[in-house]
């Protein structure tokens, strides 16, 4: 051998050079196995103080005894491992150079799962039971298509879940069992109550009652939701600022609202939790619920529980019960009831964003009958003078007894209509026709009544008179002589005259308007006919002419052009 640099290999034989240089490709084979070999160990993903809760939830998990990669790295050909222990290596260089994030994310594929010695069987179990008596079978789950979403294994057993690892997380099963499923009494959970839980066969006993689930689930048909109603809570809505979180490329942002293509994306194939998104639902006894009391304070709902129910308590949910008490009143106020086949007419008040509590502020009960009863807010004639004045006393009692007099009169109208349309020779289409439109009419009267027509009287009067309307056109079919209601100043459109501009000093209607070129004595027409003959009324301060209306002066002025 020779010089080599400074270094004198002249007394080395190349048989020497050979075996040093092989006992060194030995000895850094055997390193780079031991290293290869570390970096598959818990101990090495613990090495990086990010994945310390990660470490621990492991550790005091079922899966401890378990190494990371048998679950991160799905079986798979050497080609897969090599890329997947290259990713990984991409993690140590990350972390080497502080590039990282605080939150890794890792998936696990259900091959890991379901591989030969761990879950391979978990298919075949059928029905299991958890330690929370929940009856669960595994394969609808992972081999059907649920409600368009097709599951894994980490769908309902989360990455990490706070001091457990690959655990099952619950939230998930309320998301797709409760979500879209309705409220209150209203709900049907996927697959029903009893498809989750065992129905209680034993007795228990609340305050000095004992009680069966069998005799009213079995023996009587009860449902569950007719005791437990308030044991969902939460709509598990997916606001679009939570996709912000892990995007801001607008092409991705646009598919917000395709409900299939994000499930199948996040949920199928990267396995993201469903609460990365959604808003969590949960389901159980609520706590126990803050009641009002005698003395002013509140008192905590308290009551003898069974032991399957500890820390069960009411919450005192009154909509499940009494639902759209004042759904009338805010249609006739709002004047948006097109469902009844009438025009939009808010009232002016509704215009000028009057709340209820504007006019509503009497006390109906006070004294010790409050005491037991709590206070309702009526609505008092002094909030109209409170706003509007002196002049205003008394309206809204005038108001009212119109309404009530007018009701009673079309109501016995429409008695008298359905008599003699029963009565009549109409057959077929024709009979069945009018019937449907007096069935319209007297939902109308009953809408007036029911909502209380002083909260919008325009509305209330237009109700009314399209009401009468068809009245008459049903007793001009029949041949039945029904009274003639038009003078009423509800129907007549005068109820504006007679019930509050005297009281303003308003001189409506005028003695004489301009008309076509010609002057006419306005307040002689009104006498005769009533408003709506020439105009179409709306709310305050809204009377245009009606387009026929040049046909309604022909009645009497034939030579009108």
């Amino acid at each position: 051998m020779t010089k080599f640099g400074r270094f004198d290999f002249s007394g080395i034989t190349r048989r020497r050079l050979l075996i040093a240089a092989a006992w060194v490709a030995l000895v850094g084979l055997v390193v780079l196995g031991g290293m290869v070999h570390y970096s598959e160990t818990p101990n090495f993903c613990n090495s990086c103080h990010i994945m310390k809760p990660y470490y621990d939830a492991w550790q005091g998990s079922k899966h401890n005894k378990i190494r990371c990669v048998e679950c991160h790295y799905p079986p798979a050909a050497p080609r897969t491992l090599i890329w997947k222990k290259f990713q990984a290596m991409s993690q140590v260089v990350k972390y080497v150079t502080r590039t990282y994030s605080s939150k890794p994310f890792a998936e696990v594929e259900d091959a890991s799962c379901l591989r030969s010695g761990c879950h391979s069987a978990r298919l075949l179990e059928g029905r299991v039971v958890t330690p929370r008596k929940i009856r669960f079978d595994h394969r609808p789950h992972l081999s059907q298509v649920r409600r368009g979403r097709q599951l894994r294994c980490v769908s309902c057993h989360s990455q990490v879940v706070v001091g457990k690892h690959i655990e099952v997380t619950y939230d998930t099963c309320f998301l797709c069992h409760f979500k879209g499923r309705g409220e209150g009494k209203d709900l049907k959970p996927l697959g029903g109550c009893l498809g989750c839980h065992e129905l209680p066969t034993g007795a228990f006993r609340i305050g000095n009652m004992t009680y069966r689930h069998t005799d009213f689930v079995i023996k009587q048909g009860v449902s569950c939701g007719n005791c437990h109603l308030d044991v969902v809570r939460g709509k598990g809505e997916a606001p679009k600022d939570r996709c912000f979180t892990c995007h801001n490329q607008p092409e991705k942002l646009a598919h917000y609202g395709d409900s299939p293509f994000l499930h199948e994306n996040h949920v199928t194939k990267h396995n993201i939790a469903c609460f990365h998104c959604h808003q969590e639902m949960t389901h159980g006894h609520p706590e126990a619920a803050a009641l009002p009391s005698i003395s002013g304070s509140t008192a905590t709902a308290a009551a003898p529980m069974p032991a399957a129910h500890a820390g069960a308590a009411l919450t005192f949910e009154c909509s499940y019960c009494h639902q759209g008490k004042h759904a009338g009143q805010l249609e006739m106020y709002s004047g948006k009831a097109a469902a009844l086949g009438l025009p939009e007419m808010p009232s002016p008040m509704y215009l000028a964003s009057v709340d209820c509590v504007g006019c509503h502020y009497a006390e109906t009960a006070s004294g010790i009958e409050a005491e037991f009863t709590g206070k309702t807010e009526k609505a008092s004639e002094k909030s109209c003078v409170k706003c509007h004045g002196p002049k205003f006393k008394d309206i809204l009692e005038e108001t009212r007894t119109e309404l009530r007099k007018t009701i009673a009169e079309v109501s016995a109208k429409g008695l008298a209509a359905r008599g003699a349309v029963a009565e009549s020779e109409l057959k077929g289409k024709e009979r069945t026709a009018l019937s449907a439109a007096l069935g319209r009419a007297e939902r109308q009267v009953r809408f007036v009544q029911a909502a209380r027509g002083d909260h919008n009287v325009y509305l209330a009067s237009e109700a009314l008179r399209r009401a009468d309307r068809t009245y008459s056109e049903a007793g001009s079919k029949t041949g039945a002589e029904l009274a003639d209601l038009s003078a009423l100043p509800l129907l007549s459109g005068g109820y504006c005259a007679t019930m509050c501009h005297p009281k303003l000093g308003v001189k409506i209607p005028p003695e004489t308007v301009k008309a076509f070129g010609k002057t006419m004595p306005h307040k002689a027409h009104t006498d005769m006919k009533g408003c709506v003959a020439c105009h179409e009324l709306g709310t305050h301060k809204v009377a245009p002419l009606r387009k026929d209306v040049k046909t309604t002066c022909r009645e009497c002025h034939p030579d009108m052009k």
